[in-house]
């Protein structure tokens, strides 16, 4: 693998989690707009794993070279895609409502924090690539 092989992967790795990590805001943010609607129940959202079986280097991989072949193994990172689970746990309150706004907004805090983490990533990948490009001008 060259250098720019490199970075584009490590860049697309990057998008997928902003991808991800954008998701989570947003359902967080309808969690938050939901706290006093009556049996509304929160939502969360998993995508750390499925970006970290498709990174991980040691995972089987089948090649699929017709359509009719079944793909064997872990996906590619191109096929990791963010997924909404609703948490059907019981309420506390009883409007049915399982909406915790202490948790949910430590949850936006902690996504933000890592939101801004990953766009900071980005911008040192694309500074490296850039310079590269300019032949380290």
């Amino acid at each position: 693998m060259n250098f720019v092989d490199g970075e584009t992967a490590q860049i697309e790795v990057l998008s997928k989690a902003l991808d991800g990590l954008w998701m989570r805001n947003q359902v967080i943010s309808n969690n938050v707009a939901n706290v006093d609607t009556p049996g509304f129940k929160a939502s969360k959202v998993a995508f750390e794993d499925a970006l970290k079986a498709a990174v991980d280097d040691n995972a089987f991989k089948g090649k699929v070279t017709n359509i009719k072949h079944i793909p064997i193994g872990t996906s590619s990172v191109a096929d990791v895609q963010p997924q909404v689970l609703q948490s059907q746990n019981t309420s506390m309150r009883m409007d049915g409502n399982n909406v915790d706004i202490d948790l949910e907004m430590a949850d936006l805090a902690k996504t933000t924090i890592a939101y801004n983490a990953v766009i900071q990533k980005m911008t040192k990948e694309f500074q490296m690539l850039r310079s590269a490009i300019n032949g380290g001008r």
